[in-house]
């Protein structure tokens, strides 16, 4: 009975994930004259499709160089090789439900570096509290020019004050080491915890933790520019920094649980952005495909021929991260 009960709760978010992706797609294209529409979104200049491809590469360049940053005090790899790892994660994350591509990247890096995981996936945590605090910091600029919807002002205050738990947490086990530690003690993870306290220290110690912060500006800065070449491509109108607004609802709107690749609610949440500049409904659901296309389609090539090179399946390296959690 508590084994069904598992799989029941193991299959219950991806479910709703799937059902709300689903319910995305339908409110996104129903209605969509995709007779009118079809032609101009393959006529968009080859050039700003171009543009838009090298940009998202290069957002996953600075992300392996802000990883390689972040781990510098404790070991590291070469910048294409943690590319690969952060490529062959991005390409689970699109076929595998639950987002497991943190975990087979931080996996990959801790085996290429033979760095113990929790202290590898202690960096993922410190990137994504990174990522959060620029998040909030653009989404209250953007507040200041757009009325947002509810949801996500109520999306941000939460995601805001896990980033305070989260913080305030990584800043106690830090700086209050000592108490950290004896709390820990009464814990069968007292061993490992003092490894991964090491491993804290020493990234937030180093000076390469704070070039690492400021490398994640551009990281976040980068991830418009698709949004603004394709725009431009498609005769939009859109300013930089109008779509930078709409890059901070497409990252507030991709937390919640939803189906690989964030299809559906991706078009759903890229249609409400534009919509909210004057874009109106035909045109930003056009404009919406093609971003999902040329944000998608390359991730999915390179991550897959990332992944041929490790020489082994995305469903075996699955099954060789499980016993390491």
């Amino acid at each position: 009975m508590m084994k069904d009960l598992s799989v029941r709760k193991q299959w219950l978010i991806p479910a709703f994930g799937y059902a709300v992706s689903i319910l995305c797609l339908f409110v996104v294209y129903r209605g969509f004259d995709w007779e009118a529409e079809w032609p101009r979104i393959r006529q968009t200049p080859v050039m700003y499709v171009v543009a838009a491809v090298v940009c998202d590469v290069a957002v996953y360049c600075v992300q392996g160089w802000r990883w390689n940053e972040l781990l510098r005090p404790i070991g590291q790899l070469p910048v294409w090789r943690t590319m690969q790892a952060i490529y062959i994660g991005l390409f689970a994350n699109e076929l595998l439900p639950l987002r497991p591509g943190e975990v087979i990247r931080s996996f990959l890096q801790a085996r290429w570096t033979a760095v113990p995981l929790s202290v590898v996936i202690s960096s993922v945590v410190v990137e994504r509290l990174f990522d959060g605090i620029w998040l909030i910091l653009a989404f209250f600029v953007t507040s200041l020019f757009v009325d947002l919807p509810p949801l996500l002002v109520i999306g941000s205050r939460i995601l805001g004050i896990l980033l305070l738990v989260l913080g305030g947490t990584l800043a106690f086990a830090i700086l209050r080491r000592a108490a950290a530690e004896a709390w820990m003690s009464r814990t069968i993870w007292a061993q490992g915890f003092r490894h991964l306290l090491d491993a804290l220290e020493s990234m937030g110690r180093s000076p390469s933790f704070y070039r690492s912060f400021l490398i994640s500006f551009l990281y976040l800065a980068l991830q418009a520019g698709p949004l603004y070449f394709i725009q431009l491509g498609f005769g939009l109108h859109l300013s930089f920094g109008e779509c930078a607004a709409v890059l901070v609802i497409l990252r507030l709107g991709s937390i919640p649980p939803q189906a690989p690749g964030n299809v559906g609610s991706f078009q759903a949440l890229a249609v409400l952005g534009v919509m909210l500049f004057g874009v109106d409904r035909q045109a930003a659901t056009g404009y919406a495909t093609l971003l999902f296309l040329v944000i998608t389609v390359p991730l999915w090539v390179v991550g897959f021929f990332a992944l041929l090179a490790t020489k082994m399946k995305l469903s075996q390296l699955r099954q060789a991260v499980e016993p390491e959690l």
